[in-house]
C-alpha cells in the first residue's frame, strides 16, 4: 500500500516523494515470474528487487536507486518509457509517473476507434431542447442531438466544428461576431493540435481549410496559441433568426479524445424562445 507523502515541502519535493511512493509500489506488486526473470529463491520483502528493475529497463542500478529514492535527478523521456515497460505499467500509470518526475506525457499512441455509447447519445438526447454535439479531438462531428441538427445544419455527412465555423453562411451571416471569435478559435484550435503532433486528422483539416478559407489561412499563419475556454457562438438561422449560445465543452472521463459541447442559449438575447419556435416549426413539417 502507498504511504501518503508528506505535506511539507516545496511542490517539487513533494512530487519527488510521490514519485518515490509510486515506484516503490508498483515494483512491491511485481514477481520475477511476472516480468520473465528466473526465481532467486526466498525475499525478505515481496515484489522485484531494485536492480532487477534496472536490469529490465537497462539503467544504472544507482540512478534507479537515486530516482525511487526521490533525489532531484535529471530523467528523460527514454529512460521514463523504459521504466514504465519494466514495471508494466499501464497507460494511465505511464503518464502518471511522468507527471511525477515533471515531464509533460506525450500522447498515448493514436486515437483508439471506437462507437459512439448509448450513454453518451441519451447524454446529448438529454440536453434538448438546446444543442448538444460531441466531437473527437481534431474536432470532427462524431453525433449530435435533433435541435443541433436543427442549429447547425447537420446532416449524414461528416462535418468537422471548425470548417463548419469558417464556412457555415449560418455563422458568416454574423460578420462582426463571428470576425471577433474567429481568432480565438483559432488559437484554442493549434492549441489542441499541438497535443498530438502526429496526428493526421488535424493536418488534413488545417490543409482543408486554408484552401477554402483565406481567412483562416491568415490566422493560422499567425501561429497564436489560446487555451480552449467557455466560448460564445453566434449565427443567424434562416427560420429562428439570430441564436446566440454560450458554449461549454466537457472532456468524456473513459475516452478521453471525446468532447461534448453543450450549448446553453445566453441570456436576454431571445435564444431561447427562438429555439422553441424552430423546434415547433420543425414538428409541424411533414417528414
Amino acid at each position: 500500500m502507498t504511504s501518503p507523502s508528506s505535506t511539507s515541502g516545496s511542490p517539487s519535493e513533494q512530487r519527488r516523494e510521490a514519485l518515490r511512493d509510486f515506484l516503490r509500489d508498483r515494483r512491491a506488486r511485481l514477481t520475477p515470474g511476472d516480468v520473465g526473470l528466473p526465481p532467486a529463491g526466498r525475499r525478505r520483502t515481496p515484489g522485484l528487487r531494485r536492480e532487477e528493475v534496472a536490469v529490465l529497463a537497462r539503467v544504472g542500478v544507482s540512478w534507479y536507486t537515486w530516482l525511487e529514492q526521490g533525489r532531484d535527478i535529471t530523467v528523460s523521456t527514454e529512460v521514463l518509457d523504459a521504466i514504465a515497460g519494466a514495471l508494466r505499467l499501464s497507460d494511465p500509470e505511464r503518464v502518471h509517473l511522468y507527471l511525477l518526475a515533471g515531464l509533460n506525457p506525450p500522447p498515448v499512441g493514436g486515437e483508439p476507434a471506437a462507437e459512439v455509447t448509448a450513454e453518451i447519445r441519451q447524454l446529448l438526447d438529454a440536453w434538448t431542447p438546446r444543442p448538444a454535439v460531441l466531437r473527437d479531438r481534431s474536432w470532427n462531428v462524431l453525433a449530435f442531438n435533433d435541435p443541433a441538427r436543427a442549429v447547425f445544419d447537420f446532416d449524414g455527412t461528416a462535418r468537422n466544428c471548425l470548417v463548419t465555423y469558417f464556412t457555415s453562411p449560418r455563422y458568416r451571416a454574423m460578420p462582426d461576431l463571428w470576425a471577433a471569435g474567429a481568432p480565438a478559435v483559432v488559437a484554442a484550435y493549434r492549441a489542441d493540435a499541438a497535443h498530438a503532433p502526429g496526428d493526421s486528422a488535424f493536418a488534413r483539416v488545417v490543409d482543408g481549410l486554408r484552401d477554402a478559407s483565406p481567412e483562416f489561412a491568415e490566422l493560422w499563419a499567425g501561429h497564436e496559441v489560446g487555451a480552449p475556454a467557455q466560448a460564445v457562438n453566434a449565427l443567424r438561422h434562416p427560420e429562428a433568426g439570430e441564436l446566440h449560445f454560450d458554449a461549454t465543452t466537457l472532456t468524456v472521463a473513459d475516452h478521453p479524445y471525446w468532447h461534448v459541447v453543450l450549448y446553453n442559449p445566453q441570456p436576454g438575447t431571445g435564444t431561447e424562445a427562438r429555439l422553441a419556435t424552430l423546434r415547433h416549426l420543425r414538428l409541424a413539417t411533414p417528414a
